[in-house]
């Protein structure tokens, strides 16, 4: 890879010119967020999605909030990256791809390996194939802190990881392994994202597999006990969504020239504990409903898969990338929690 010379200046970078993105997973809850700064950036996007696990109210929020002229950029295209045919289309004429699709969640990839395997391994690699095939020039996706599996170090360090930990981390670093090598093989330009535990607006709180900080949020809204596997001691660097969408574009833009492959982690730098999490989105809610009667959470036992204790260094990103996270955990819940709160609404409707 060719080194950066001066500072990277991604707004600008971006403002430049438009170019021609594809985002994959874009009805879900990150790829809904990177389609609407796109948009609203002058971008055309074309976006894929099967809505397996996203939503077509995601698409709808985007269009609402971006207007129809940014609106009328966007090329959406249903379908499943576990199809060739589909990757091939989606990646036609396209210069940068973001690809976020993915089965996400230890457990269900515990319950049902062979579909998680199908879409994170198969299907990334469909992927791979297709933006090689139509000419991408970068090739930006979703990795996962569950890489970092078993080894204890912390804070963790891209180039430290321990043995996976269930069958979604096993598909996630074998991502990143056939990143590398099509980078080698084809002289590609891969950057993969590990994303640490990402929360914000358009996160689904509900299903068997829903992510911890909306499903808190909608349950002490309404009255109700949050579960905590283990005994709440367990931590997670949180990152919120925008700092997230700041990764993605910097990842996607920063200069490099000639085959390029770098793994960066993607989070805040900080550990919340779980209880420590249920206290502020206890705070945050009853500022905003004082009413609200905030009950203790109820324990019961760890969950097979779960890493004990998670933080990143976020250091790569920051030298590489010129990656600046600007909201803390509680800066993001702050801003999140009017969202959650209309969504718990809405849902007792």
């Amino acid at each position: 890879m060719t080194a950066m010379h001066g500072p990277f200046d991604m707004p600008a970078t971006l403002a430049s010119r438009s170019r021609r993105w594809l985002v994959t997973g874009s009805a879900g809850f990150i790829g809904s967020h990177l389609l609407e700064t796109l948009l609203r950036a002058g971008q055309q996007v074309v976006s894929l999605d099967n809505f397996a696990t996203g939503h077509r109210s995601n698409l709808e929020e985007v269009r609402q909030a971006v207007g129809d002229e940014a609106w009328s950029r966007h090329t959406f295209i249903e379908g499943d990256i576990v199809d060739p045919r589909t990757c091939q289309e989606a990646c036609r004429g396209v210069e940068l791809v973001l690809h976020q699709a993915a089965l996400g969640s230890v457990p269900r990839s515990i319950e049902d390996p062979l579909r998680t395997h199908a879409v994170n391994a198969t299907g990334f690699l469909n992927m791979l194939v297709a933006a090689r095939d139509q000419g991408a020039a970068r090739f930006v996706f979703a990795a996962s802190s569950s890489t970092y599996g078993d080894h204890p170090g912390l804070p963790k360090v891209e180039g430290v990881i321990g043995n996976p930990l269930s069958p979604y981390a096993v598909t996630k670093y074998l991502d990143e392994l056939y990143a590398s090598v099509f980078t080698r093989t084809y002289g590609m330009q891969t950057m993969g994202l590990r994303y640490f535990n990402v929360f914000g607006t358009r996160q689904d709180p509900n299903g068997a597999y829903a992510a911890v900080i909306p499903n808190w949020a909608q349950k002490i809204s309404r009255g109700e006990v949050c579960l905590i596997n283990g005994d709440g001691e367990t931590t997670r660097d949180f990152c919120y969504i925008a700092n997230v969408v700041q990764a993605n574009l910097r990842a996607a833009l920063f200069p490099a020239e000639g085959p390029a492959h770098e793994i960066f982690n993607v989070a805040y730098g900080e550990q919340t504990s779980l209880n420590q999490l249920h206290g502020l989105l206890g705070e945050n809610l009853k500022a905003l409903n004082p009413e609200l009667v905030l009950l203790p959470p109820t324990y019961r036992d760890f969950r097979k898969g779960d890493v004990r204790h998670s933080l990143a260094d976020i250091s790569k990103a920051r030298d590489m990338l010129g990656y600046a996270p600007t909201h803390s955990v509680r800066q993001g819940l702050r801003e999140a929690m009017p969202w959650y709160l209309a969504q718990a609404s809405h849902a007792c409707a």
